[in-house]
């Protein structure tokens, strides 16, 4: 990661809101990771890393309520390092930032926008994984499906997009 708790001085506030919002293109034949799980689907991301939209969207969203760029600065596109990197792995060390920086995780609230297949068997295991790297219950991570109604890039099967928004806390 480039930046670090000395590259920046973020001012102790109580409570942080972020925002997060990730897409990618799908792709016939390729794997579909959410959230650290292959969901079983025809479609998959088209990406530098994993492709894991629920994961980058989070860590924006990490990043974001810190004032500490994005995913894109931390983790650049271009370096090899992060070639089919494992996202989950990615996010432990934005969780590392949170808590050098003196915050933890109030709550993540996370939309993603997908066609198919439907995610409401995975909803658990979703706020599962997540709640396990992010060090919070369950019961603080919510995950909503939504399609595009066979409309725009998600409703024709050419693109998921995830929205998230987090709350971190002074510790």
């Amino acid at each position: 990661m480039n930046a670090s708790p000395s590259d920046s001085l973020v001012t102790r506030l109580p409570i942080r809101i972020g925002q997060g919002l990730d897409s990618h293109r799908l792709e016939l034949g390729k794997p579909l990771i959410l959230g650290g799980i292959a969901i079983q689907s025809p479609w998959g991301c088209v990406a530098h890393s994993d492709g894991d939209a629920l994961w980058h969207a989070v860590m924006d969203a990490l990043l974001g309520a810190l004032a500490l760029g994005d995913i894109g600065e931390h983790f650049p596109p271009s370096d090899d390092r992060y070639q089919n990197a494992n996202s989950g792995t990615l996010a432990t060390q934005v969780m590392a930032l949170v808590e050098q920086h003196g915050y933890r995780v109030g709550n993540v609230d996370c939309t993603i926008r997908l066609e198919a297949p439907k995610l409401g068997p995975y909803k658990d295991t979703l706020r599962h994984q997540l709640a396990n790297v992010l060090d919070c219950p369950m019961d603080w991570v919510s995950i909503k499906a939504k399609t595009g109604e066979g409309v725009d890039a998600v409703g024709t099967h050419r693109a998921i997009e995830v929205y998230a928004i987090v709350t971190l806390l002074s510790q």
